[in-house]
């Protein structure tokens, strides 16, 4: 599917406002699709997910054959967000930090019971990324323009 570029554009003014990490989190935790991004052959790449905030972790749920498997023990970032394209308002949040392989079988199923993969195949592994550096942004509408 392609953007209609022709369609009017609300003309409000707007400004860009920085989220502190907390606001940030809260903001990604209302969400639950996002994109992660990682190395595969010293190249980026981005795969979409849904996702889970567990313990101030992002939880991810995959298959073991998946690309993105290969990221746990390095470091990802973590992007979502809710913009209008319309009125250009929204907000986006990255984060970035480590990526961990869950092993706690306990949790695993906790996990399992409310996060729930938008695709049909078996997710067999749960991967937890750290919130080690969180940077959010709004874009707001701007009342002193």
């Amino acid at each position: 599917m392609t953007a209609d570029h022709s369609a009017p554009r609300a003309t409000i003014a707007r400004r860009l406002e920085s989220l502190d990490a907390a606001t940030s989190l809260a903001l990604l935790a209302g969400v639950d699709f996002g994109r992660v991004v990682f190395t595969r052959d010293a190249l980026p790449a981005v795969r979409p997910v849904n996702h889970c905030l567990d313990e101030g972790q992002i939880i991810v749920r995959t298959r073991l054959s998946a690309a993105v498997t290969r990221a746990t023990g390095e470091v990802v970032a973590y992007e979502a967000d809710d913009l209008d394209p319309v009125r250009r308002l929204g907000w986006s949040v990255v984060v970035t930090g480590t990526a961990r392989t869950v092993d706690d079988p306990e949790r695993i199923a906790r996990l399992e019971q409310v996060l729930h993969p938008w695709v049909d195949q078996p997710m067999n592994l749960v991967i937890a990324i750290d919130a080690q550096l969180v940077t959010g942004y709004r874009f707001v509408e701007d009342s002193q323009a």
